[in-house]
């Protein structure tokens, strides 16, 4: 199994990167934004997951564990191969995906090519309850330690763009309404509502938080 690779950028093209590792290259798949992130003769880390089948082997190629993490949980969804589940870490980051879930926003998902109405109710059925730790494990340093639902729902805010301050805000305002709603789900409804309109520091930005 090859878990990761360090080594040098050789060639880009579209969705793949060729990585000279101690003299030997390898073709790695990755979503195209990260091709346009990457330089030629760039020293590059990449943590990757190996496909093999029995025609094939293949490599996909990730910025972090927490994109690796999501990869494989798409994977796992009837009727999604690894360039589908690429597809979608190509659209959406892992909080946006924890979130689409969270929400039941298939809609989000039959935004990706490749990926129609009855796939992605799969996905939001079979992901249900499964991520919400990874996306929340992905912000536990910049937030209170996540102990409750309410801490949930700000960890979520966060992860899509909005500042610290105005998520706790936000979700105390929702408490102050609803003070007996400890259900993730409902809460992060009723504060992306109260949140309305406006917009995330990272909205407009190519989906990486």
């Amino acid at each position: 199994m090859i878990s990761s690779l360090r080594g040098t950028v050789l060639a880009i093209g579209g969705n793949h990167i060729a990585v000279d590792v101690h003299g030997i290259g390898y073709s790695v798949s990755v979503t195209p934004q990260h091709a346009l992130e990457v330089r030629t003769g760039s020293e590059i880390t990449l943590h990757t997951a190996l496909i093999v089948r029995e025609d094939d082997m293949s490599l996909f190629g990730f910025h972090d564990v927490d994109e690796l993490r999501v990869f494989d949980l798409l994977r796992g969804v009837t009727g999604v191969g690894p360039k589908s589940a690429l597809g979608v870490l190509g659209v959406m980051s892992p909080a946006q995906i924890a979130i689409a879930v969270t929400m039941e926003d298939d809609a989000a998902f039959r935004k990706v090519s490749g990926i129609g109405p009855k796939t992605a109710k799969l996905i939001v059925l079979q992901l249900t309850g499964k991520l919400v730790a990874p996306a929340a494990a992905a912000h536990t340093e910049a937030v209170v330690p996540v102990v409750s639902a309410a801490n949930d729902v700000v960890i979520a805010l966060v992860g899509l763009g909005w500042p610290e301050r105005t998520a706790q805000q936000t979700v105390d305002d929702v408490l102050a309404e609803q003070p007996e709603e400890r259900n993730t789900q409902a809460l992060l409804r009723a504060a992306l509502q109260l949140l309305g309109p406006r917009q995330p520091l990272g909205a407009g930005s190519a989906g990486r938080p």
